[in-house]
């Protein structure tokens, strides 16, 4: 049988593709090749994470800009800024439109805290660098006023005896209130409430709907007892417990009965123990359809609702650094407030290009979303008890952070995050890629980097999960992990492969693409889908932009 020339190139080019396929498929994760989802492969997409949910870049110029030097901010005079940062802050408050508060290059000192509170605000430094802009705190927050809006706080404190107790070094001490809360620059909605703790705090909530049925990973869901909700509206979604320690929301979070489940799950049935951000973009009859999709099924018993969410919106902080002295830490928890910012009801806004040095806790998060936070450096030789920890975070983007300090929590999902993503990061000592307990579910640390030393035994902690016995497990089921590069530094004699584990109540993770300098173990549980370790994934080396990609791509 006689072929042509042309049958001939088109049969080469048919072997060809199909070697390229299957060496593709070989490349590429089961978990992303499933043709039906289930249970056990379901695979969240946290491509909604970030400013706009990914769609937008963050915005270059901002607005009008106002000079902080016109208010009588003056640079590198030795003095204190406090007084005139916050005078040049009300003016602006006041001011229309976008604004830039525009910081002058030196050092400014700062022992006050700066209220961020409206919309379409941008505060701008002249950069990072030698002619740059230094914020330099003197002092920890203990020394400020006490914020009104950590008065719940310190009752819960008080009320639940929460103390820092290391017998062994002598040590029985009081929670300070800027352990996970508080900073020097502080965005907040004035008069609303920064995070629930105690019952008796409790105010009505402004229902617009009351919502029936829905299931995860769909935009749209079944409504009733629909009021003044309108397409375009940024509301919060509500799903609660009211069914006690065998709450059916409690298996749909975690998805397994082997684990001893913390008691905050059923204990605050008033609370939610599921929260989404979300905008409204169409309302059909019954059925409402939203921006991003459900993280978990929505059943009646679930009691759930939309109801008002009180925010600011496209709020920017920008080219600059802030440094505290070097100081000793006394424990864990019994942090003087050398914070540098803390996020508190922010939508569709950023932080981009900043250092920290010598902070407590870097960046601190509470009730935001749809929020990109990226190009942040933290240094310093002042043991950290977070860098940018994500709390209360529903669609957060944390890209090229940069960890050259030791903290005790260098990336950490903390209570109620959900759906976030570190992405790009570098972790240069002691890492640990935290989830801390307290419902926080279904996030994502993707292409990430890290410097460690294992012990002799051969073993290291990089799952690590902190967070009180009353909020575990550690995390809820489909956390994931995408891409982690782990290079062992100095001089390891042992060829065997290094364990890194640390991680024992953690449902349904998915593990994949742990790779580096060395052979690995993983040890993660329980019911973990690990994939592709030693294996560095170069055909998908982000999980967040190879769904970005598609998705933008779709559209």
């Amino acid at each position: 049988m006689n072929f042509s020339k042309r049958q001939i190139c088109i049969a080469i080019f048919m072997v060809i593709t199909i070697c390229n396929t299957m060496v593709l498929a070989q490349n590429i994760p089961k978990i992303l090749q499933n043709n039906s989802v289930n249970d056990l492969n379901y695979l969240p997409d946290f491509s909604f994470a970030g400013y706009y949910n990914g769609e937008k870049e963050i915005p270059k110029s901002g607005g009008k800009i106002i000079l902080a030097t016109d208010y009588g901010v003056v640079a590198t005079d030795g003095l204190d800024d406090s007084e005139a940062l916050q005078k040049a802050i009300e003016a602006t408050s006041k001011m229309e439109g976008n604004i830039v508060l525009q910081l002058p290059k030196g050092r400014l000192i700062l022992s006050d805290i700066l209220y961020l509170e409206r919309s379409h605000f941008v505060l701008r430094g002249a950069g990072t660098g030698i002619n740059g802009t230094e914020l330099y705190c003197p002092r920890p927050l203990m020394y400020t006023k006490d914020p009104e809006s950590l008065k719940e706080l310190r009752e819960y404190l008080v009320k639940f005896d929460k103390r820092q107790r290391e017998k062994e070094n002598n040590i029985d001490l009081a929670f300070s209130q800027y352990a996970w809360a508080g900073g020097f620059i502080w965005t907040r909605v004035p008069g609303v409430r920064v995070k629930a703790y105690l019952d008796t705090y409790d105010q009505p909530v402004d229902v617009l709907a009351k919502v029936s049925s829905g299931k995860r990973g769909s935009f749209s869901f079944n409504v009733s007892e629909l009021k003044k909700l309108k397409v375009g509206d940024v509301v919060e979604l509500q799903l609660f417990n009211k069914d006690g320690e065998q709450g059916a929301i409690i298996s749909d979070l975690y998805k397994t009965e082997k684990l001893k489940v913390g008691s905050h799950h059923w204990n605050f049935p008033e609370m939610p123990l599921v929260k989404q951000q979300v905008t409204i973009e169409n309302i059909s009859g019954h059925t409402v359809t939203i921006k991003s999709p459900l993280t978990i099924d929505i059943k009646p018993r679930y009691t759930a609702q939309l109801v008002r969410w009180k925010h600011l919106e496209e709020i920017g902080i920008e080219h600059l650094k802030i440094t505290f002295p070097d100081s000793p830490p006394v424990a864990h928890h019994v942090e003087a407030g050398f914070n540098a910012m803390y996020l508190t009801r922010v939508y569709n806004s950023w932080v981009d290009d900043v250092v920290i040095e010598n902070a407590d806790s870097g960046i601190l998060t509470e009730e935001i979303a749809n929020v990109t936070i990226k190009n942040v450096t933290t240094t310093g030789n002042h043991l950290a008890h977070y860098t940018v920890m994500m709390q209360g975070a529903y669609n957060v983007l944390a890209e090229q952070i940069k960890v050259y300090n030791k903290a005790v929590h260098p990336l950490s999902f903390n209570t109620y995050a959900t759906k976030s993503v570190y992405y790009n990061c570098e972790v240069f000592i002691d890492p640990v890629l935290d989830q801390h307990s307290g419902a926080n579910h279904q996030n994502l640390f993707d292409n990430i980097k890290v410097h460690l030393t294992p012990n002799t035994a051969g073993t290291y902690p990089l799952f690590a999960g902190g967070g009180a016995g009353y909020w575990k497990p550690s995390h809820g089921a489909y956390s994931t992990y995408w891409n982690i590069n782990v290079q062992l530094e100095g001089d390891f004699a042992n060829s065997s492969a290094i364990l890194l584990n640390g991680m024992e109540d953690g449902p349904y993770a998915r593990v994949i693409g742990v790779y580096g300098n060395h052979n690995f173990k993983i040890d993660y549980g329980p019911d973990a889908h690990i994939e592709f370790t030693n294996q560095d994934l170069k055909t998908i080396p982000s999980l967040y932009q190879y769904k970005l990609n598609k998705r933008l791509q779709s559209n």
